[in-house]
């Protein structure tokens, strides 16, 4: 009787999950501090990879050098930390790390190609006129999203968001920068391959057998192989392996190429307006004000990965509004410093909460002091800053895999057997990689993007919102569940949203720990569960 049991428990399917087990430390239940501060520096060596290579590629375009790179990056790093531990504190208050985002990418470059800017000779005014149309149109843009934010708009909208809708938006966060993984390992094959497989086998296989130091390796499995791929790397350099290698395989191989350390000065502390006053263009922020919606999409997956990796409760629509709004603070931040990029959420540090399994918000807090104290330091913060770029592709291939399992986590709470559902996720989650593709291939091919009319700021708006998979996936997702049969009962519990809904109805305070205590006290707020 007793083995005839355990073979009917075998096929029964696995439990709901509505915080995920496994997490190590949760939101509220921060490591040791000699953990807690290894933990938050491999956070900062992870945001390291957007925060470096954006300004690389758009300074150069803009008439800067070395020294103006080493400025925006010290910049754009102060900005992130100032804006991560805004958000800590007074946002959503999960574990997010707040950087740069590549959804901004569009429009700055538009503006950087402008015509009034190219009969400028000198390159370094050419560089600060620039510079401060960027700031003008960030400065702008982040008011849509402090309106959309702070007025509870954005509740309004996420509070019909079900786990239905919910997995291609979270999933395509992730899998929609599949980019910017694999492609740029193979930028220096010898050097990223390595990392990968290295970082794979530290935090998956290794624990394993060495149980007694299962958690080190776990948790410190970043740093390790960083550091040990960078020597390596190094190694190469000075022994003369790229010596005769092409300028772009130099540039993507060597660890002396980066230009950031001589140029970066010892000490300097950003500050506003530090490029001049900001000058605004109206077509020109309406582009970046779209680029912003794109960027609300996108960290609110994260948001929900983030919160997901921390072992917390789902997060109220009201929460979700309040860190929109933090998060057009931090727009505000960027255009006000000039940091030549918008913030959002940054989902390669979500997944770093997955690999480590510490969702710890004291460690994000701690991260945010290691961007500040290195961006005021100049020199050290270049050292780090140039790590060879395929080794933090390497990294991507994992957290931004991890955080589009977080997205498919969701799965659990629909009904798979449903048609309706099954509709609904493959469509929108195959018209999410489809037409960005669609939109990448056509400005390839053309040199501009497939809505191509006189005005260069109307085509930039259309193009920037569906280039973003996880915008157009989310869109689809969303409309979807929201009006095909929606008015049928069952459908309602074949897309889990009898499962949120009991959150939804909770009015968390400003500094509620409880809400994001683990386990939750369901009975408390709802005797009915």
């Amino acid at each position: 009787m007793a083995g005839g049991g355990a073979k009917q428990d075998d096929f029964q399917p696995h439990p709901v999950k509505e915080q995920l087990p496994g997490v190590e430390y949760c939101i509220t239940s921060p490591p040791h501090w000699p953990e807690a501060f290894v933990l938050g520096f491999q956070h900062y060596l992870v945001m390291l990879g957007t925060t470096v290579l954006i300004p690389s590629t758009l300074v150069p375009q803009m008439g800067g050098g070395n020294e103006e790179k080493a400025r925006v990056i010290q910049t754009l790093l102060f900005v992130a930390g100032i804006n991560t531990l805004l958000q800590s504190y007074f946002g959503t208050r999960l574990p997010t790390v707040i950087g740069g985002s590549y959804t901004f990418v569009v429009p700055t470059v538009s503006i950087v190609l402008a015509n009034r800017y190219s009969n400028v000779l000198d390159p370094h005014q050419r560089f600060l006129q620039t510079m401060r149309g960027i700031q003008g149109s960030l400065i702008v843009a982040s008011s849509f999203q402090i309106i959309i934010g702070f007025s509870g708009l954005w509740r309004n909208v996420v509070r019909f968001l079900s786990p239905l809708s919910a997995v291609p938006l979270v999933t395509l966060a992730g899998l929609g920068l599949y980019t910017f993984g694999f492609p740029g390992v193979g930028k220096c094959i010898e050097i990223g391959l390595p990392q990968l497989i290295l970082l794979v086998f530290l935090s998956q296989y290794l624990p394993h057998c060495l149980k007694g130091r299962r958690a080190f390796f776990d948790r410190s499995a970043v740093l390790i192989s960083v550091i040990i791929v960078w020597v390596y790397a190094h190694i190469l350099t000075v022994g003369g392996a790229y010596k005769n290698s092409p300028p772009k395989t130099q540039s993507h191989c060597r660890t002396d190429r980066s230009g950031l350390i001589t140029a970066a000065p010892w000490i300097r502390i950003p500050y506003p307006f530090q490029w001049g006053s900001p000058t605004f263009h109206a077509g020109e922020a309406f582009a970046m004000m779209f680029a912003s919606f794109a960027s609300l999409i996108e960290s609110t997956g994260t948001f929900i990965a983030v919160s997901r990796y921390a072992s917390a409760t789902p997060v109220p629509p009201s929460i979700l509004s309040r860190g929109v709004g933090w998060q057009g603070m931090a727009i505000l931040f960027s255009g006000m410093f000039g940091t030549l990029n918008g913030s959002s959420a940054s989902p390669e540090n979500a997944g770093l909460l997955a690999l480590t399994r510490v969702g710890s918000r004291r460690v994000i807090q701690i991260s945010a002091g290691f961007m500040i104290f290195f961006s005021v330091l100049g020199k050290f913060g270049a050292l780090f800053a140039s790590i060879p770029m395929p080794i933090v592709a390497a990294l991507y291939c994992i957290f931004f895999a991890y955080v589009a399992s977080a997205g498919l986590g969701f799965l659990q709470f629909c009904n798979l057997n449903s048609f309706r559902t099954k509709f609904i996720l493959g469509f929108s989650i195959f018209m999410g990689l489809s037409v960005p593709q669609y939109f990448n291939e056509f400005a390839v091919v053309a040199g501009y993007g497939p809505v191509h009319t006189r005005s260069r700021s109307f085509n930039d708006m259309v193009n920037v919102i569906y280039s973003s998979p996880a915008t157009v996936a989310a869109i689809v997702a969303f409309f979807l569940d929201c009006t095909l049969h929606h008015g049928d009962s069952a459908v309602q519990r074949d897309r889990g949203w009898h499962w949120w809904e009991k959150f939804r109805s909770f009015k968390s305070d400003t500094r509620s720990e409880e809400f994001y205590s683990l386990p939750f006290n369901l009975n408390k707020y709802f005797p009915s569960v």
